[in-house]
């Protein structure tokens, strides 16, 4: 049947966009969770239209065959990996923004588009897009999409959902839908556009996107470091900023082992744990005062600045985590979010079962969410036994605080056997049971999620 489903791929496919090399068949089985899909897909697509989309859907439809939509392949959860008798489906080359409306403050872009290439191209027309993941410079707009992801400035700007009007989308038969509206305001019917943002490619595939623009902001960009003799302290003191209705542009928290990693990879003298808060817009001054008078009643040495390239300096240290771990071992990335009052006690949780476990856990968290990253550090091939067992109290802690498995990441691969936990059983079911009313032949992404 392989044979059958390249011919008829290739026979509606635009030049090049099919692939069996070895190498590229190799790479789709992977993304950056170190999770690594069981065999090797049929082959890989590398769509440069809403067409070929359509195309790949209708065989796929046609043959059975599942389907794994894949952007940059930076996610953490293991959602866009493609395994045995599969076909991965990139949208990598869907990379144009389409239109720019001044009037309306939208854009809209195809899937494949960089976070970063995506603002420097609105920079010139005066306005920006507010997901910021640490992985803004490789990371897609159609992948923060599937996500939900993000980043370092949700606190203040929002997560993808809350930024996008409209999706095009393509259903596992190869039918197009156009979702959403350009309007600022929408409540016709139920609310699909949201639904997909967050579903990692189990109802879809996006193909194009209505994003909600914001202008760029006035001010100056002020900058906190902080530093804390420790991860409690440090989480109590962000937790009292928002407390005091403060509200920063972005607040990240890096845990003392991060510290200790990161020193490692740079040349950083850091020591403790780390508070990078940022503030803007034309109170952008005064906020940061107010909350570095914060910082420093719970014990931190607080370093104030407006000045661009020290603040640039001081931000890079949290952007700067990922390659710090993964320059000390294989990596990890778990995703919870609690309440932020409950932040210190998850992160003492965490520092308790990386010791109890032997493991080495580094977290770190957008302190202004409650949204912690715990990372597991190993140098096996695969996560050990301890590694997921110490996973497993940690999800299980998130929800016992009264929070999430996931605050961005996704459910992908990873985390598929505690979603039930989460949702109880009722709810469980019900969204399976939405998921079988977009693919009732189960074939986009089966096996992400649901674990099925």
């Amino acid at each position: 049947m392989t044979e059958a489903v390249l011919e008829a791929l290739a026979e509606g496919l635009s030049e090049g966009a099919l692939s069996n090399d070895s190498a590229e068949l190799s790479a789709a089985r992977a993304d950056r969770s170190g999770k690594i899909a069981d065999g090797m897909p049929i082959a890989v697509v590398h769509a440069q239209s809403v067409e070929d989309v359509q195309h790949v859907m209708r065989v796929a439809h046609a043959h059975g065959i599942p389907v794994v939509p894949r952007g940059a392949g930076t996610g953490l959860a293991g959602a866009a990996i493609a395994g045995s008798n599969s076909i991965s489906l990139s949208l990598l080359r869907m990379n144009r923004m389409l239109e720019v409306n001044a009037a309306d403050q939208l854009a809209v872009v195809e899937p494949g588009i960089l976070n970063a290439t995506l603002n420097e191209q609105l920079e010139p027309h005066g306005f920006w897009w507010a997901p910021d993941p640490a992985s803004r410079a490789i990371s897609t707009v159609g992948g923060n999409i599937a996500t939900n992801a993000g980043g370092l400035l949700c606190a203040k700007y929002g997560v993808t959902r809350e930024a996008v009007l409209g999706l095009d989308v393509v259903l596992p038969n190869g039918e197009l839908l156009h979702l959403g509206h350009r309007t600022v305001k929408g409540v016709t019917g139920y609310d699909l556009a949201a639904l997909m943002i967050g579903s990692e490619g189990t109802l879809g595939v996006v193909v194009g996107a209505t994003l909600k623009l914001r202008p760029l902001v006035p001010g100056e960009l002020w900058t906190i470091g902080a530093e804390f003799p420790d991860e409690q302290a440090a989480a109590e003191a962000c937790a009292a900023v928002t407390a005091a209705r403060i509200r920063p542009a972005v607040m990240e928290l890096i845990g003392s082992v991060g510290i200790q990693l990161l020193a490692s990879y740079t040349r950083t003298t850091l020591q403790g744990a780390f508070v990078l808060l940022q503030t803007d817009d034309n109170d952008g001054e005064q906020t940061a005062k107010a909350a570095a008078e914060v910082l420093e009643r719970f014990g931190a040495k607080v370093e104030l600045t407006n000045d661009l390239e020290r603040s640039a300096h001081l931000a890079e240290a949290r952007r700067q985590m990922m390659p710090a771990m993964e320059a000390a071992g294989n990596v990890l990335v778990e995703d919870v979010a609690v309440p932020r009052s409950r932040m210190a006690e998850m992160f003492a949780f965490c520092n308790d079962v990386g010791q109890r476990y032997g493991v080495t856990v580094s977290t770190v968290a957008h302190a202004g969410d409650g949204n912690l990253h715990p990372a597991f550090v190993f140098d096996e091939a695969e996560p050990t036994e301890a590694v997921w067992r110490a996973a497993d109290e940690i999800f299980t802690k998130a929800i016992d605080l009264g929070g999430t498995l996931t605050g961005e990441h996704g459910v992908g691969t990873l985390k598929s056997r505690w979603l039930r936990d989460e949702l109880g059983d009722a709810q469980y079911e019900l969204q399976r049971r939405i998921k079988a009313a977009f693919d009732p032949a189960g074939i986009m992404n089966p096996g992400k999620v649901f674990g099925e």
